[in-house]
């Protein structure tokens, strides 16, 4: 069986990280499997580039850049999120379906495949959503207030009241329609969250769903360090708490919730006088200072994995206030280091953090609650170590690669089963 797994990146981002975490575990199981991206960044043989700009995709990268101009300038939306139109590609399907591969694995795929392009695939499709862009229109996350077009589709009476100009999401998700209609796609969602999004959305609601968390290699990867060591090493202090926050790209993203991490840390103050510092990690100190009631140590742009693994293990609770997560890497990355999390009771954190058990799970976007559990873990030292065996034991069940690769075989096996009939 030979898997081809495509991917804009291969360690870029949380959703190129756990592509090439998908890929080395089935590569490990003995599946050959192979991935392919447009930007390589790590050394890996088995991950190889397959792109060389032409004059032609120059040219046609440049009016679609121009074309996005002037389209977002009489676009106006609330949402802040990423927003992807899959109007390019760059030119690889015909060697997509000429390759030896069996399977075709996609992942997140913006500006490497269009939607057109997907459409084009002869070969059969497994997809891991990784957000939820590909069932949506233009947007990566939708607003789960007000926007249920995904399910219902992109009609002019269910756009948005706040929205203005050209209905870019409805145009992009007309073209998934149109384009997709006669291809068959097998969907992976690593959460329950997604999964159900997934699950009833318009465009893949007849479509076979599957529901596979993403793998984690807790052996020779994600483990605790000594927690004395890991502050040594990363220059943290030994005589407080720390609590660690972390987002690729920084927590400037309002998904990623750091404004409600602040708000938490404030709670806390004014209920706990435990002596707490912050690490963050994602990016560097901000040219503009923030205001925080705790010293913040930050670690800037961590891609190192063993550098992160003393991150875990350094803090003494790890905070997720994301407003929206798919999965959520960091907090099962943080428990395969012993590191109990707090976070909201939504998306994916909702499968990975079990309440009391390893961790605490507020109600959504009760920052008052999340400054509870945060004291809660750290004010009683039995607890915490409690929790943190917890925690490290569940991840090393739940997140086993060798079990992740065998729920990818199955559905693998009943993909090319369904495809052979």
């Amino acid at each position: 069986m030979k898997i081809l797994h495509l991917s804009t990146y291969d360690n870029f981002g949380g959703a190129a990280r756990a592509t090439n975490r998908i890929h080395k575990a089935l590569d490990f199981v003995g599946v050959d499997s192979k991935m392919r991206v447009v930007h390589k960044i790590t050394s890996d043989n088995s991950v190889s580039n397959w792109y060389s700009k032409t004059i032609l995709k120059k040219i046609q990268y440049e009016l679609y850049q121009r074309w996005l101009i002037k389209a977002k300038r009489i676009w106006h939306h609330e949402n802040n999120e990423m927003h992807s139109f899959g109007k390019y590609g760059i030119g690889i399907v015909n060697e997509i379906n000429n390759s030896e591969a069996d399977l075709v694995h996609l992942h997140w795929i913006n500006e490497m495949l269009s939607i057109q392009d997907i459409g084009k695939i002869t070969k059969p499709i497994v997809w891991t959503m990784h957000d939820m862009w590909a069932f949506c229109g233009a947007e990566h996350y939708a607003l789960e207030d007000n926007n249920l077009r995904f399910v219902n589709g992109y009609l002019d009476e269910n756009r948005s009241s706040t929205e203005t100009g050209l209905d870019l999401n409805r145009k992009t998700w007309m073209l998934k329609k149109k384009n997709w209609s006669k291809q068959s796609f097998s969907i992976v969602s690593t959460s329950n969250w997604l999964y159900n999004c997934a699950k009833k959305s318009e465009l893949f609601k007849e479509s076979n769903h599957y529901l596979i968390p993403y793998p984690l290699d807790s052996s020779s990867t994600w483990f605790p360090f000594d927690i004395q060591i890991a502050r040594t090493v990363l220059n943290l202090p030994q005589g407080s708490y720390l609590i660690l926050m972390g987002a690729d790209g920084g927590i400037g993203n309002p998904r990623k919730g750091g404004d409600l991490l602040k708000e938490a840390i404030m709670y806390l103050d004014k209920f706990s006088t435990l002596p707490v510092e912050l690490i963050i990690f994602g990016q560097s100190n901000p040219d503009i200072p923030t205001q925080w009631s705790k010293k913040v140590h930050w670690l800037g742009a961590v891609t190192d994995d063993r550098i992160l693994s003393l991150a875990y293990s350094a803090a003494d609770v790890m905070v997720v206030p994301s407003r929206q997560e798919a999965f959520g890497q960091t907090a099962s990355e943080a428990l395969a280091c012993g590191t109990p999390v707090v976070a909201f009771d939504i998306g994916g954190l909702s499968d990975i953090v079990v309440h009391k058990e390893n961790g605490w799970l507020s109600p959504a976007f009760d920052t008052q609650d999340m400054a509870e559990g945060i004291k809660w873990i750290l004010e009683d030292k039995e607890r915490h170590e409690k929790l943190s065996k917890n925690a490290r034991q569940l991840a090393v069940e739940k997140y086993n690669p060798e079990i992740i690769a065998a729920k990818y075989l199955e559905v693998y096996k009943q993909v090319l089963k369904k495809n052979n009939n």
